[in-house]
């Protein structure tokens, strides 16, 4: 007898979503917050969205994006569960153009511009890939599920117009493995 391959589960979103999270101190608050999605498939086409909320945008919350209708379902179906404070649809979106360089070898850098911005995130010096999954419907209150593949950081920044965000990385473990908060 054999193992079907397959899940069940209807696919809704795929894609990439990196994330920084810096602070001054472990444990501490954070200092930097983004979530940054490259889009390959979602109820609202393909795209890209960048959530920051960092010391060096004075702690408010922006979005970039090149799809409003991507990151306005990004908010109501996935930020809203993960940090609400990027899920507030009063927000503008500011029309931006993306692009990325590197790897997930060496280091990886995605750059955003818009008319009056330019935004630079890189990630470096990594930590061996894992895989994560949670199954559709097993977290309360989260009606997705995930299966992911996590490239954890040691080291990342965040520049926005040539200021570079206070705070590191922070170690951790999720579940059995070493991960960290970029």
């Amino acid at each position: 007898m054999t193992t079907n391959p397959t899940d069940s589960n209807k696919v809704v979103l795929t894609g990439e979503n990196s994330f920084i999270r810096l602070s001054r101190q472990p444990g501490g608050p954070d200092t930097t917050r983004i979530s940054h999605w490259r889009i390959l498939l979602s109820p609202m086409g393909q795209g890209h969205v960048l959530y920051i909320k960092s010391d060096v945008v004075d702690d408010g919350v922006m979005i970039y994006s090149d799809n409003i209708g991507l990151a306005r379902w990004l908010q109501g179906e996935i930020e809203t569960f993960l940090f609400p404070e990027f899920a507030d649809e009063g927000l503008p979106v500011v029309e931006a153009v993306f692009s990325r360089a590197g790897d997930a070898i060496g280091h990886w850098t995605e750059t955003v511009e818009s008319v009056e911005d330019s935004i630079v995130m890189s990630w470096y010096d990594f930590l061996e890939p894992f895989m994560i999954t949670v199954p559709a419907g097993s977290t309360a209150g989260r009606p997705h599920g995930v299966y992911s593949c996590f490239v954890p950081a040691r080291r990342a920044q965040l520049t926005v117009n040539g200021n570079v965000a206070q705070g590191n990385v922070t170690e951790s473990m999720r579940g059995d493995r070493p991960s960290s908060s970029a």
